[in-house]
């Protein structure tokens, strides 16, 4: 199981409010508590050294967790012509300006240079994200009021 694997599935439990998820596949072993928040998940990781028969079953229960990640993979060659707008900071995504109001950007929505896209809360300060290009918003890829880490990407833009 690589890094990128475990992080979606963090992220995964950190959404659902599930409050602890255990995962085994061979030679590694992974826990996941969340806080009743949900917002910070306490992670227990641990690899041994896998007997030849676990290391053969390892594929076989690991194809349920490597099926998610392998959607998202098939779609990245196609968005190799897309600028990735990624967050410049650790924080929490906020697409709305305040809760009453609508959201700063959709899907589809034309912006230019120096727009604001979203909001990112980091310690107490709304940090306002701004469009490094002028383009098209083509997919929104983070969920209102999720956490984000830093260099996540949040938004793609066809620039055309």
């Amino acid at each position: 199981m690589d890094l990128k694997e475990i992080q979606n599935l963090i992220k995964f439990v950190s959404n659902t409010g599930v409050a602890e998820v255990k995962l085994e596949t061979g030679d590694v072993k992974i826990t996941i508590r969340t806080t009743l928040e949900g917002n910070t998940p306490e992670i227990t990781y641990v690899q041994q050294a896998a007997p030849v028969q676990q290391a053969m079953a390892a594929p076989v229960a690991a194809a349920p967790v490597a099926a998610a990640p392998a959607a998202p993979a098939a779609p990245a060659e196609d968005n190799s012509k897309f600028v990735t707008i990624k967050s410049p900071m650790i924080g929490t995504f906020y697409r709305k300006p305040s809760p009453d109001k609508a959201p700063f950007v959709e899907v589809g929505s034309t912006i230019g240079k120096g727009d604001v896209l979203c909001v990112v809360e980091a310690m107490k300060l709304f940090n306002e994200i701004e469009a490094e290009v002028s383009g098209k918003i083509v997919k929104i890829l983070v969920d209102d009021m999720s956490p984000v880490e830093f260099d996540q990407p949040l938004f793609l833009v066809d620039p055309s």
